[in-house]
C-alpha cells in the first residue's frame, strides 16, 4: 500500500439481500482491492434493524448500530451506502449524508427516479457526489457506460428488458402456454416476485429505471411520473401464442428515444421480432440496448437484480469513489443536474402498430361494425385472425393493424367496448417498429 494511501471508511444503511452482498464483497475482496487498485476500503459502520443479521454478516458489534443517524454522523465515515429504498427514511439519510460532506452510493431508483434533480443540487452545494450503478440496471454497468465509454456519442435510444420478474413471468407463459395469474403464483412461491408485486408488473419499477437511464442519456430532466406506464397483468397466454405465430415476442420493455418532437418515455408490454436481440433475453435477466448515432446499436446484458449482481454494482461506485479519497485526492462535485431542456412527447402522439385482441359474440355480422369502428377512427386494418376458442356464442378475433396514433386507438378501444357486438376488448399489446431506434445512427464505413 502506498504509505500516503489512507483507509476510506464506509458505512452501509441496509443489510437485506443487496446491502448484504455488499458487506461479504468487502470483505472477502478488501485485500484484493488494496493489492490490485491501491484502495484500502473499510466497512466501518452499518445499521440495520436486526443485530442478528450483523451477527450473520460477521460484522462486529462495535460496528453495527440499528440507528442509521449513527452512519451519517460519524465524521470518520467517507461514503454512505443507501440500501433499504423507498422514500422514507431514505430521502432523510440522503439530506443529512449529503449536508455532512458525505459522498453517497445508492440502488434507490423509486427515489431517484422522482427526486434526483434536488438531491443533485444538495451534493453539488456540499462538494460531494451521488453514485447509483445498481439503480438502473441491477449489475449491468449500463450508467458507467452512458456517461463514460458512450459520451462521444449522442444516444438517439435506450431500449431494455429492465425487471426481471416481469421478463420470467412473460418467458414462463410463452415457454408453457401458461396465463398471467398461474405464473405469478408461481413466481411468489419461489421468490421471483414479492409478495405485493405492484411495483414489477404494473411497470412502476421499469418506469424508475427508464426516467434515470434517459436522463443521463439525453441530457435533460426526466422523472418517472413522466414515463407512460403500462403493466403485464392483461397480457394472457392467447396472446403470446398469437405473437409467436406471427414472429414476435411479448416483452415488457421500457423505452427512451430523443425524437424531434421531444423525448419519448415508455413502459409497456411490447411485440419485436423474433429475431431481435431483445426477444431472447429470457428468465430473470436484464438487458439494455442503447443507440449512439457513431458507435451504433450496442446491447448490455446481465442480472437485474440479485445479491452480489447489484452489489457489484455498489462496490463499483464506492471503489471509483475511494479511489480519489484514499490518495488525499479531491472528488470532483456532483456536476449541477440536468433542467429539463427537452420536451417530454405525449404517448397521444405515439405512431405505431396495434395488436387487438377482442372477444365477440360468434354470429353473422358482427365483425362489420367492428371493422367500421377502427376505419372511423382513422385506424386501417393489415391482418384478421379469429382464434379457435369460441363456445357457440362468443369466440376471440385478433386484428393487426397498420401504423397509427395512439390517441386514435384510444378513441377506436371506447368506440369498441360500446358496441353490442363485442363482449370485451381483452387486450391491446404496440407493435414496436425497432428498425426506427436506428434511425439518425451514422452508416459504419
Amino acid at each position: 500500500m502506498d504509505s500516503t494511501a489512507r483507509t476510506v471508511n464506509v458505512g452501509l444503511i441496509g443489510l437485506g439481500t443487496v446491502g448484504g452482498g455488499v458487506a461479504r464483497l468487502i470483505a472477502r475482496h478488501r485485500d484484493e482491492y488494496l493489492k490490485a487498485y491501491g484502495i484500502d476500503v473499510q466497512l466501518k459502520k452499518a445499521s440495520a434493524l436486526e443485530p442478528e443479521r450483523a451477527a450473520e454478516l460477521g460484522i462486529a458489534p462495535e460496528n453495527f448500530t440499528t440507528d442509521w443517524h449513527d452512519v451519517v454522523s460519524d465524521p470518520n465515515i467517507d461514503i454512505v451506502i443507501e440500501l433499504i429504498g423507498g422514500d422514507h427514511p431514505a430521502t432523510e439519510i440522503f439530506e443529512a449524508a449529503l449536508t455532512s460532506g458525505k459522498h453517497m452510493v445508492s440502488a434507490n431508483k423509486a427515489l431517484l427516479g422522482r427526486h434526483v434533480e434536488r438531491l443533485a443540487k444538495l451534493a453539488a452545494e456540499n462538494g460531494v457526489q451521488i453514485r447509483c450503478e445498481a439503480s438502473a440496471g441491477g449489475g449491468i454497468p449500463i450508467v458507467n457506460a452512458l456517461e463514460h465509454a458512450l459520451v462521444g456519442n449522442e444516444i438517439l435510444t435506450v431500449a431494455g428488458i429492465l425487471n426481471g420478474t416481469t421478463n420470467y413471468i412473460l418467458t414462463r407463459m410463452d415457454a408453457e402456454g401458461l396465463d398471467f395469474d398461474e405464473v405469478l403464483a408461481d413466481a411468489q412461491r419461489l421468490g421471483y416476485a414479492e409478495a405485493n408485486p405492484t411495483a414489477d408488473v404494473d411497470g412502476f419499477d421499469a418506469a424508475s429505471k427508464v426516467a434515470i437511464l434517459s436522463s443521463i442519456a439525453f441530457h435533460t430532466r426526466i422523472t418517472t411520473d413522466d414515463v407512460f406506464q403500462e403493466g403485464i397483468r392483461n397480457v394472457s397466454a392467447a396472446d403470446i401464442a398469437q405473437a409467436k405465430s406471427l414472429g414476435y415476442v411479448v416483452k415488457l420493455l421500457g423505452i427512451g428515444r430523443n425524437t424531434p418532437e421531444g423525448v419519448d418515455v415508455r413502459v409497456h408490454p411490447t411485440m419485436i421480432p423474433a429475431n431481435h436481440m431483445l426477444a431472447s433475453v429470457s428468465g430473470a435477466m436484464n438487458a439494455v440496448y442503447v443507440v449512439g448515432d457513431a458507435v451504433g446499436e450496442t446491447m448490455f446484458y446481465g442480472a437485474g437484480a440479485g445479491s452480489f449482481p447489484t452489489a457489484s454494482a455498489v462496490v463499483g461506485d464506492v471503489l471509483a469513489l475511494a479511489d480519489a479519497i484514499s490518495h488525499n485526492e479531491r472528488v470532483q462535485a456532483e456536476i449541477k443536474p440536468f433542467e429539463r431542456v427537452l420536451p417530454i412527447r405525449s404517448i397521444d402522439d405515439l405512431a405505431t402498430r396495434y395488436y387487438v385482441r377482442l372477444v365477440v359474440k360468434d354470429e353473422v355480422g358482427t365483425l362489420a361494425p367492428v371493422v367500421d369502428a377502427f376505419s372511423q377512427h382513422g385506424i386501417s386494418i393489415s391482418q384478421i385472425n379469429q382464434l379457435q376458442d369460441g363456445d357457440g356464442t362468443k369466440c376471440s378475433v385478433v386484428f393487426l393493424t397498420h401504423t397509427a396514433l395512439e390517441r386514435d386507438m384510444a378513441a377506436a378501444r371506447a368506440a369498441l367496448e360500446a358496441l353490442d357486438a363485442v363482449e370485451n376488448v381483452a387486450s391491446v399489446i404496440r407493435i414496436e417498429d425497432v428498425d426506427a431506434w436506428a434511425e439518425g445512427a451514422e452508416a459504419n464505413e
